[in-house]
């Protein structure tokens, strides 16, 4: 048995480490990372014995010879790791029991642990195979492997003589197992297979002195990579006075078992502490040994992160905390956590083996990222088993629910709260402004009806609800009055008198061409106003906001006469207060989100320190009591029209205007129900086409997530894949190219950003492809700029264009870069 390869030997010479032997280690890492999920013993170890047997397609002259002779291989090891556990069900059906179909899902599940089920036809019942071409051409790459892969089987199954299958259901695909255990067994054998931690074993070991061995460097190497776990901190969270949804989330009885809360109550009102304060009363019932905190944007997220690196220090026991998404590489506070050394007793840290990889930052003690990382563990994509086992340990609290109220999400998360809750998961979700359907249907998955329309809320599904609050001990800034403004010319006007007055201001815009015209009218009345939109480069973008928060954050200062012209990015990224708000007409979600920066923080702020008397919602509208035709809004918006959906937009106008104010909390459920519930009103005739259109479009949205979306009933064998995450996206939309901007600088280019590590990731921004790609970008090929791309690798050099700006601020023809007002369109771009 020890005589099969499990790697090449190191290059320096030292012993090559047998199949057999790496199996050993990592099902002591194994061990390790299943001990605090609530298996039965007997159930635990013939996981463990599954997991020891996953590279047991290494034990073949197919890999043999393409250890030794670089030999191409018509099958993967981890193929002919599931064809040798067919082959050999008898042996382990003697050993670990269970019903044949139990077995066989758990043998994909072991062998897929490489990111993705086998696709090889090896028949259906043991004896019975439908067709036999696979199997026979798998197991004669086997070869003389055959009967060592058979000892190593009987030998693996005395080191855990206790390994049972019984206590499942013999008539049950153990379907949720098998989504569940390829995680495990990726995580344990990522960590298995580093050399530093489990180095090669000369000589001719026992395998139970081996096993010894790996147990106790299984230890030491979970502590390296972050994975030990942490125990959970009794004691209180915060030291100020509770908000009444903060307290209500100290009071709420906890369901049994795994258990889904929302919680919806205003933009302000303290929900991120009220969901810590109720992850941690869970965590200490056992119901999560972590957490996850899924943002709608990255920008949301690494707001967040820095909020989370503060308080979860008090939750448990020096946590290992990440942050999850694309440019989580390009945030200093995580650069700061995962390069800063060991945590102290009561800090958070980052080991460099977590910091690696998005997939790995899933398994973490608690992880802050974007919901699309958690999408990905219900989608066809490689390692979507890994990320659905990193989540299931933790309490997956989901921020801004109501971001993600589009069709094709909106499926994407309820298959994941379905997924989360069979792995024995635990959730919180967030909320302002969720329409009661998709509340119902979000509920559901933890088997709930629709309790009710109160608003505030604290629902426990299939559990206590609370939904009578004290009054807020703190200063409210009472009813925001809604004002129509007919045309851009006079909202302009509005905001340079206010501005005059000593005012902080804001233009909440649809687009972003909107938004940089709308800084040019406020130039011609001479203020000068910010501009913060989604179309900067990174650097800039991040500049522009540590600008804005230092002068209209929560703590900012010299406040009066700023202004800032902005789109979507201000309704949830960044914790803004407004003395006066300009918002271009949009859904009433994005309205009451838009809202809440506008005199925010009265405890802060109070009213008798405002530079005017009230908060004033300026809506810049068409009358939705004047509907021609579809192009109804167009008059007010231009552009900014065609954002969102026609009807949403009229329905959600004519009940803005028709109430005059926004009333918070309690007003809230009316607004949205009036737009959204079953009693919205009928549209104007005009408008029917438009609306007709897009439901047609939600339709097929919706369709097509469920089309994206892993089969659960299916099995991780039948329903997973290894396909890329460009194939099945996390939200549809048009799609996107990036540039990456940069400056000539004597003979060649430098980053946008300047020089530095993250110098040209620094430099990228996004616009749309459609509109890039009709016009004439700087060409690929030219010397100067092969100079930089010849090392990248070839995805990046087919999806990004590197980009020289002159000194005029110059692309190309039709497009442009300022700096202070980000990518400009031009001529007919």
């Amino acid at each position: 048995m020890l005589s099969w390869p499990g790697k090449s030997a190191s290059e320096d010479g030292g012993p090559m480490h047998p199949a057999v032997l790496h199996m050993l280690d990592v099902a002591a890492v194994a061990e390790r990372l299943i001990t605090p999920f609530d298996f039965p013993p007997a159930l635990r170890d013939a996981l463990v014995l599954l997991v020891a047997l996953h590279d047991l397609g290494k034990i073949s002259d197919s890999f043999r010879a393409m250890i030794e002779t670089g030999a191409s291989q018509r099958f993967r090891h981890w193929q002919l790791t599931e064809a040798l556990l067919y082959a050999h069900d008898a042996r382990l059906a003697g050993r670990i029991g269970g019903g044949w179909r139990q077995r066989q899902a758990l043998y994909a599940s072991t062998a897929g642990h490489h990111g993705q089920p086998s696709d090889l036809d090896l028949g259906g019942q043991p004896g019975l195979p439908r067709r036999a071409g696979d199997m026979r051409n798998a197991l004669a790459a086997v070869g003389a492997g055959m009967d060592p892969a058979g000892c190593v089987i009987d030998a693996f199954s005395r080191l855990w003589p206790a390994a049972s299958l019984e206590g499942l259901d013999p008539e049950g695909p153990t379907t949720a197992l098998g989504w569940w255990l390829p995680g495990l067994c990726a995580a344990a054998d990522w960590v298995g297979s580093n050399s530093l931690w489990f180095p090669p074993e000369a000589g001719q070991p026992s395998l139970s002195d081996h096993l010894a061995r790996s147990r106790e460097r299984a230890t030491s190497a979970l502590a390296a990579a972050g994975l030990a776990g942490s125990a959970v901190r009794p004691g209180a969270l915060f030291d100020f006075s509770m908000r009444p949804m903060q307290s209500a989330c100290t009071a709420i009885p906890l369901a049994d078992g795994p258990m889904l809360a929302v919680i919806e109550d205003e933009t302000g009102a303290g929900k991120t502490e009220a969901a810590l304060i109720l992850a941690h009363r869970m965590a200490l019932a056992g119901k999560g040994r972590g957490i996850y905190f899924a943002l709608p944007t990255m920008a949301t997220a690494d707001a967040m992160f820095t909020r989370a690196r503060d308080v979860v220090g008090r939750m448990f026991a020096a946590p290992t905390l990440t942050l999850a998404h694309g440019r989580a590489g390009l945030s200093d506070d995580f650069r700061d956590l995962a390069t800063g050394g060991p945590p102290g007793e009561d800090d958070p840290g980052c080991t460099g083996w977590l910091a690696e990889s998005r997939r790995r930052a899933l398994l973490a003690d608690v992880g802050v990222g974007t919901v699309d990382q958690a999408l990905l563990s219900v989608l066809p994509v490689k390692h979507q088993a890994l990320r659905h086992f990193g989540l299931s340990s933790k309490i997956l609290i989901v921020d801004e629910v109501h971001e993600m109220g589009e069709p094709y999400v909106a499926r994407e998360l309820e298959r994941l709260l379905q997924m989360h809750r069979a792995a024995g998961g635990s959730a919180i979700l967030l909320t302002a402004t969720l329409p009661l359907a998709l509340r119902a249907r979000l509920l559901a998955t933890y088997g709930a009806a629709n309790p009710g329309a109160a608003y505030p809320a604290l629902t426990v599904a299939r559990g206590a609800v609370i939904a009578e609050f004290p009054p807020d001990a703190r200063p409210v800034k009472g009813p925001v009055t809604v004002q129509r403004v007919g045309d851009a010319d006079q909202a302009a006007d509005i905001l340079a008198h206010s501005a005059n007055g000593g005012a902080a201001c804001v233009w909440v815009r649809n687009s972003v061409d909107d938004a940089i015209a709308a800084v040019a009218a406020l130039a011609a009345r001479g203020v000068t106003a910010r501009l913060l939109h989604a179309r900067f480069a990174l650097a800039d973008r991040k500049r522009i906001e540590a600008q804005v928060l230092a002068r209209a954050g929560k703590d900012g200062t010299e406040r009066a006469g700023f202004v800032l012209v902005g789109t979507q990015v201000l309704e949830a990224s960044l914790d803004l207060d407004f003395d006066v708000m300009v918002t271009d007409a949009a859904p009433i979600a994005s309205i009451i989100q838009r809202a809440g920066r506008l005199w925010r923080h009265m405890d802060r702020r109070p009213a008798a320190n405002r530079p005017v008397p009230a908060p004033v919602l300026h809506v810049l509208s068409s009358d939705p009591d004047v509907v021609v035709d579809e192009r109804w809004l167009q008059g007010a918006l231009g552009s900014g029209a065609f954002v969102y959906s026609v009807a949403d937009v009229w329905r959600s106008m004519r009940t803005l205007f028709k109430a005059g104010r926004i009333e918070a909390p309690h007003g809230l459920r009316g607004l949205i129900e009036a737009v959204h519930g079953e009693t919205a009103e009928d549209l104007p005739a005009a408008l029917i086409a438009a609306e007709v259109q897009v439901i047609g479009k939600q339709a097929a949205a919706s369709t097509l997530a469920l089309h994206n979306l892993v089969d659960l009933t299916m099995g991780y064998r039948g329903a997973g894949r290894g396909d890329s995450d460009a194939k099945y996206p996390t939200r549809l939309g048009e799609e996107s190219r990036t540039l990456i901007l940069a400056r000539l600088v004597g003979p060649g280019l430098r980053p946008w950003a300047g020089e530095g590590a993250e110098g040209w990731a620094l430099s990228e921004v996004s616009a749309r492809r459609s509109r890039l790609d009709r016009l004439p970008l700087p060409d690929q090929a030219s010397p100067i700029i092969a100079a930089i791309t010849r090392d990248w690798p070839d995805w990046k050099r087919a999806e990004t264009r590197v980009c020289p700006v002159a000194e005029d601020g110059t692309i190309c023809e039709g497009l442009r870069y300022e700096a202070e007002l980000g990518l400009i369109w031009g001529g007919d771009a």
